[in-house]
């Protein structure tokens, strides 16, 4: 049965993302700042990088999930829980829940800048320290929802009647949509979910109220209304790429120093201890 009570969601702020440069073989700039937790929730940060070889060393994490999405080049990973690597291409992603801690680096093949976003989910008080777990998404490889004009490749969640196999923790629809000029297309979200979209190419009309935004602008979703179901429309001006990432906020405390993420001061004391004593992987 159909349901006429589909709420439209409206862009709120639209804000220019600005890479600066940290190093001479890193450049970086928030797409999602850290610190709104409440405002991003489940959410913590969004990164945006250009980046070479030796921009990252080995490092940890705790009490999160990261989300790498390649827009171009090729990074080569490796993580301490499974004792494998890989490599990342552009248009894939590796959904990596780092839980009770992993050790793993990220570095982009010899002479290549990496160009990549990645996504901090916080992870709920009783997910914190579970198994750590990776799940690498190679985009030709997801569910793909075609539409005249438009394809949405589902990277968690779904997008209509096509879903993702993709395992969460916390419920998030993170999806690309490539869409030729002139075309339009909705994307569900339940109302309680936050997000925002990303351009990474071309320009177009987003939200009930038609806000226009292009390349390098990042759009914040209103708020969905007192119905499960919802959508947002989008109307491409010109050939338009981008990345939506919605998710069910935790309402939790959130205590972030670091790679670490946890609900308390303790726990965050704890990570670094254990980091220190080498007792630190599970």
């Amino acid at each position: 049965m159909e349901n006429k009570n589909i709420f439209k969601r409206e862009i709120t702020a639209v804000r220019d993302v600005h890479l600066r440069e940290i190093t001479p073989i890193h450049a970086a700039g928030p797409v999602i700042e850290p610190g709104n937790w409440e405002k991003y929730d489940p959410f913590l940060l969004l990164m945006e990088d250009k980046f070479q070889k030796g921009a990252f060393d080995i490092h940890p994490h705790r009490g999160i999930e990261t989300v790498t999405y390649v827009i171009d080049g090729a990074i080569e990973h490796f993580d301490s829980h499974s004792g494998e690597g890989g490599v990342l291409g552009p248009g894939d992603v590796q959904w990596m829940t780092a839980g009770s801690g992993v050790v793993h680096n990220e570095v982009p093949s010899e002479g290549i800048t990496a160009h990549s976003l990645q996504l901090w989910i916080n992870l709920p008080r009783e997910k914190k320290m579970t198994e750590p777990r990776y799940q690498n998404l190679k985009g030709n490889e997801v569910p793909v929802r075609e539409e005249e004009g438009a394809a949405i490749r589902i990277f968690s969640g779904s997008s209509k009647d096509v879903v993702s196999p993709t395992l969460n923790h916390v419920p998030v629809t993170m999806v690309e949509a490539r869409m030729e000029a002139g075309t339009s297309v909705s994307q569900d979200l339940p109302d309680s979910y936050k997000g925002i979209i990303y351009i990474i190419e071309g320009s177009g009309f987003f939200g009930e109220n038609e806000v226009r935004a292009s390349k390098g602008q990042v759009l914040e979703l209103g708020h969905g209304g007192d119905n499960e179901a919802g959508e947002i429309n989008i109307t491409a001006e010109e050939p338009l790429r981008f990345l939506l990432y919605a998710g069910k906020p935790i309402k939790e405390p959130v205590v972030a120093r670091g790679p670490f993420v946890m609900n308390t001061e303790e726990e965050i004391r704890v990570a670094y201890q254990e980091y220190m004593q080498g007792t630190f992987l599970k």
